[in-house]
Parts: structure tokens; sequence; C-alpha cells
């Protein structure tokens, strides 16, 4: 029974044994790396500048390896008008064809030999000028009155124009500084390949598909490389970085990616170096891979790289080479970084409609201009960094005919690191918006990312915003509540007026009244014109008292004999 347990338990170390031996990998030296693209960062500048008669002015030193021919071609058929200057501290020969508006300046001690079958002689100089680099733009100015570019390429085979304007906007003058060569558009270069510096290998057990790489990349004590940026276009990475002590590790794009490093890191805009995260000072290939391993919590990692460059500055660009995304992000100009460009990290912006964020708004759900509304901006985190996001100002963009920009006014709200870490709230009043007819906003907020007190640019944050009026409820009259004594005040107001009115009445009785002797109706009855009187008749009796027949008779009878008389 002892013996089994022996072997069961020898077996068992094998078993771990062997599978901790699959997760690190020996690196073999390779001529090229499928995941990490390397070029070097050389001196250079490139201006908008453009002299008097129209022409560019490009300035290249060359520079070669020992065992290089050092010979290369020169395709400028289809350029744009320019003078090109040619110096390098090696002696070279060099094949052109150029067209008219072309003209070539190369130093007078023969260091560079141009051949091109006796075309157009009249377009290649010889002068006396400075070798240094900045000697050399000084007097470019002094000639030309400006320079459009300066390119500093290493083992030089082929140099052909694309055709295109040659210039970039911005500043005339050229500051010379480290520079990506595949940023200017104006022309294809083609080098020679470098001696391999690579030592590169991938551990048999790979990533599942559904998790992060993982990619470790190390620079051996030995190596002289100070500066290195980085760019990672896998979008789902983490990335260890090992290098000796005063290298810079510098993200154009860290968006995607987490990352640990025993060096600084410097994140596009950020003022201040992000120290290191730990350190490791054996920098044997074994011994990186495993802290990598143990800083992730990984089982196991995609790919591991050892770099030993000549230059001091250099670009890398990681990504998977079958990849066609990565193929072309290698091939074509790197994105500047711009203060407003999404480059530090993507931030995103919740709405909701209580402070408890616990009711998210939909996109397209419509937000009355009296309610107030709560916002929650976040971003990725970077690494292990925790870096605290500032909101600046915030701003609403009408998306009608009519475009209009308003500040909106915000409240920070309060939110405690471990209920949103990484992120920060405020809420929005959008009472401005009432008196406006559009309905449709952006609504955009500046930030900046702080780390350690010190804040840099963070870019800006938008989210669109549905806005409609309140409905607004017609107008309800005032209900006035009137006590006991308003309404017997009321009443006897009312019994007033009365009083007042019947007296007015009969004092206008008696003012304008008839004489009592005059028969109103009878009068109106027998006036002339007058065909109805307001009176009502009396019935007349049928048997008249005899003295009223008898005075009525002699009146009749008077008043009938005198139109008789006078007719006679």
């Amino acid at each position: 029974m002892e013996g089994h347990m022996a072997r069961f338990a020898l077996l068992l170390c094998i078993t771990v044994a062997a599978s901790a031996s699959h997760q690190t990998c020996d690196p073999m030296q390779v001529n090229e790396n499928p995941w990490i693209h390397m070029k070097e960062m050389l001196i250079g500048c490139w201006t908008s500048f453009i002299s008097d008669d129209k022409a560019e002015v490009h300035i290249l030193s060359l520079n070669f390896d020992v065992t290089d021919a050092k010979m290369f071609s020169l395709e400028l058929a289809t350029a744009m008008p320019m003078n090109l200057i040619i110096t390098s501290s090696d002696k070279v020969f060099a094949l052109y064809n150029i067209s008219t508006n072309v003209h070539i300046y190369a130093p007078n001690d023969s260091t560079v030999s141009l051949l091109g079958n006796n075309q157009k002689p009249n377009n290649i100089h010889k002068l006396d000028f400075p070798t240094q680099d900045e000697e050399l733009v000084e007097w470019a100015t002094r000639k030309f009155g400006g320079v459009t570019s300066f390119t500093t390429i290493r083992n030089l085979k082929t140099l052909t124009t694309t055709g295109e304007n040659g210039t970039k906007p911005g500043s005339h003058s050229c500051i010379l500084k480290n520079e990506d060569t595949l940023e200017k558009h104006f022309m294809k270069i083609e080098t020679a390949t470098l001696a391999s510096s690579f030592k590169t290998c991938s551990p048999q057990q790979q990533n599942p598909r559904d998790e992060a790489e993982l990619h470790i990349i190390n620079i051996p004590e030995t190596a002289n490389v100070r500066n290195v940026s980085v760019r990672v276009d896998s979008k789902t990475s983490s990335v260890f970085l090992r290098g000796p002590q005063g290298t810079t590790w510098t993200f154009l794009n860290p968006q995607l990616t987490k990352f640990g490093s025993n060096n600084d890191i410097l994140l596009p805009a950020m003022p201040q170096r992000i120290p290191p995260s730990l350190t490791v000072n054996n920098d044997s290939a074994e011994s990186v891979q495993r802290e990598a391993l143990k800083l992730f919590k990984a089982t196991t990692f995609t790919s591991y790289t050892e770099l030993r460059p000549e230059e001091s500055m250099i670009l890398l660009v990681l990504g998977k080479k079958e990849n066609p995304a990565v193929i072309d992000a290698v091939t074509t100009p790197v994105a500047p970084i711009t203060p407003n460009a999404p480059h530090q990290m993507p931030l995103l912006m919740q709405l909701y409609t209580s402070p408890d964020y616990r009711s998210p708004l939909d996109p397209n759900t419509k937000v009355q201009s009296d309610k107030r509304i709560y916002a929650e901006i976040s971003g990725h985190t970077l690494g292990d960094i925790v870096l605290t996001i500032k909101v600046i100002s915030c701003f609403v963009y009408s998306k009608g005919s009519c475009p209009v920009v308003k500040e909106l006014p915000f409240i920070p709200e309060a939110c405690s690191l471990n209920s949103c870490p990484n992120s920060t709230r405020l809420s929005f009043s959008l009472d401005q918006l009432q008196e406006l007819t559009s309905t449709t906003w952006d609504l955009e907020c500046s930030v900046k990312l702080c780390y350690s007190e010190k804040c840099g640019d963070g870019g800006r944050v938008k989210r669109n915003l549905e806005v409609t009026q309140p409905c607004l409820q017609p107008p309800t009259p005032p209900c006035f509540d009137f006590g006991l004594p308003g309404v017997l005040g009321i009443a006897f107001g009312g019994f007033l007026i009365g009083v007042l009115l019947i007296g007015a009445l009969w004092f206008i009785k008696i003012k304008t009244g008839y004489p009592t002797g005059l028969d109103i109706s009878s009068t109106a009855a027998n006036l002339p014109g007058c065909h109805c009187s307001g009176a009502k008749r009396q019935p007349v009796s049928s048997n008249p008292s005899p003295s009223e027949n008898s005075s009525a008779n002699a009146s009749i009878g008077s008043t009938q004999s005198t139109p008789t008389s006078s007719m006679a």
C-alpha cells in the first residue's frame, strides 16, 4: 500500500512540474515576430512650409550599416515641385528618376554620387552645406526660406513619391524630434531588413478565445533603450512591460489595455509619469514570464518578446500580423494625439431619472424639460492605476436646422470610491431648454483625468438627449372661501343696494310724475296722429245715466254745429 502511495505522489509531482513548465517558454532568435512589430523612432520634422516659387523643401539624412551595400534609388517622376537635399556620413550611390520640377542638392565632397543616365543634369546641384542636422536645417532655411520636412532613414533601398502634397497643416518651423517616418504619406520608403533583434516564443497552452490576450515584452539590462512608444491594436489585451531602470513606456492608445511595468508609464495628455507598479530585477525569460502570470493572475500567456534594438527610441505596434487591421496600422501613419481626440480611455455617460441611480434612461426616451436628470460618467481601468474623473463643463447642442449651443450647469453628486470606482456622478436641470423648440440634443461634457492630485485632459464624452415640453394644464379659476361674516356682509350689501335702487326709482317718480286732473290715456287717445295708447280702454256702460247722456249730447251737438255754420 505504501508503495502505491509513493508512486502516486511521484506521479503527481511529475504532473505538476510538467504543468508548470508548460506555463513558460524558451525564446528563440527570429527575423519576424507575429505579435510585435518594431519601428525605430528617428530624428525628423514635418511642416506646412512652401517656398515663394510654390516648391517644397525636403531633407534626407541617410544612415547605413557597415554590412549594407549603400545603394538606393529615387523614384520622383510624379513628385510635386520640390528641392530635395541629400546628406550622408557614408559614401553612397543613388539612381534617380525625377520630373522637371524636382531639383536635387548633394554635398560637394562627393559622398553622395547621383546616377541618372544624363537625365536632367541641370536639376542636379553640388553645393557645400553643413552635415549636422540642426545646422543643415538652418542652412536650408536661409537658402529657401524654410524646410517642409526632415527625414532620417536607415538602410534606404527605394524612395517613391505618391504625387500628394508633402505639407502638413500647422507650423512653418522645422523643430527636430523623434518621429515615425510612416506618418509622411507623400512618400513610400523601402529599407533593408535590420539584423534580427527579436527573441520570441509562445507557450503550448494558449488563452481561451473569450479571455484577454497577455503579451510580455522584456528589454534586458544590457540594452540601451530608454524611450519606447507602445501602440496596442488588439481589442482585448493585457501587457507586461519590463525594462532597464530609466526606461519610459508611452502608451499611444491605452483604452483597451491593462498593463503592469517595473518602469515609468506615460499616458497621452497626462502631465506626470505614473510610477512603477512592481519591481523586477531579474531579466531572465522565465523569471519575467512568471512575474507576469502572477501579476495578472493568469495560467498562461499569449506571447513573450525579448528586444535588443540599437536605437534609443522605438515604436512597438502590438497585434496579430494575420489581422488586416493590424497590417494597415503598421503601414499607415499613426494618428497624432490631440487633446480633443478620444485617446486617453473610453468614457461612457449613462443617464438616470432618479438620484438613487437605479433607473437608467433609455437613449430614445424623452425627458420633460421641467425634470432633473442624473448622469454617471465612467471609464475603463488602466492597469492597476486609479484615475479620478473630474467634470469641467457641459454643453448641449441642438440637432435642428438652426444650431443652438447652451451651457448646461451641473451639480456634482456624492459618489464614494466603493460605490462607483473610476466614475463620477452629477445632475442637470433642463429648465433653460423649455423656451426652445428643438427636442433633440447632444449632451457633451469635458473631463479631466487626475492621478495623485495632478490632472490632465481626459477628452470629452457625448450622449444624445431627447427633450419634450411639459403638458400645460388650463388655469383653474381661484376658489374663494367665504366665512359666515363674509356671507352676512354680502347679504347686507345686497339689501342696501336694493333699498337704494327702490328709493331712487321712487324719487324719480315723484320728480317726473303727472298732475292728478290729467287723464293721460284719454289725452293720448285724442291727440292727432296717436292711434294707440298705452292705457287700456275702459268698457262703456250700455245704460248711461241721464246726466251723462244730456251732457254728452250737448257736447256733440255743439261740436257738429260749428262746421255747418261756417260752411253756410
